[in-house]
């Protein structure tokens, strides 16, 4: 799954921020939700915030095309295969959002790597699925937008 919506997008130098783009604001997404599986006294996650850092880190980092594009383009790679793999019938791209999404938030999860990992794949597979999903997509690339334009 090559997903390419959009190049290395590079906001303009702001006041506080200076020149963050989606490639920095990704990896400073990655460096949190590491803290967080690791443990930090900074960063305390659960099963939603795991998610959710795992979905917009998979959503920016397949946007900036970089080496953490090619960590997410592989975590999406397993779900897709999974789902899509003929078991389950003929399941869309938006039939795989759906369920790695019910999967991620659903579950009572003992290790927190699981749903930060599907997360990183659901990110890319929402910029395929279109639909709702591709909103949630835009909205996330949006919040990136303004805050590397800080």
């Amino acid at each position: 799954m090559n997903v390419t919506t959009a190049a290395d997008v590079v906001m303009a130098a702001g006041p506080i921020l200076g020149g963050a783009g989606t490639s920095g604001i990704a990896l400073t997404n990655g460096i949190v939700l590491l803290a967080g599986l690791r443990g930090s006294d900074r960063v305390k996650l659960d099963r939603d915030k795991a998610g959710g850092l795992g979905i917009g880190l998979g959503i920016l980092s397949a946007t900036a095309n970089t080496a953490l594009g090619q960590l997410s383009d592989a975590a999406a790679q397993l779900p897709t295969q999974l789902v899509q793999g003929g078991m389950f019938g003929n399941v869309g791209m938006g039939g795989v959002a759906l369920s790695l999404t019910a999967t991620i938030f659903l579950f009572k999860w003992k290790k927190l790597i699981v749903p930060a990992f599907l997360g990183i794949g659901a990110g890319v597979i929402y910029s395929e699925a279109g639909g709702i999903w591709g909103i949630v997509h835009n909205g996330i690339l949006l919040l990136a937008q303004s805050v590397g334009a800080l």
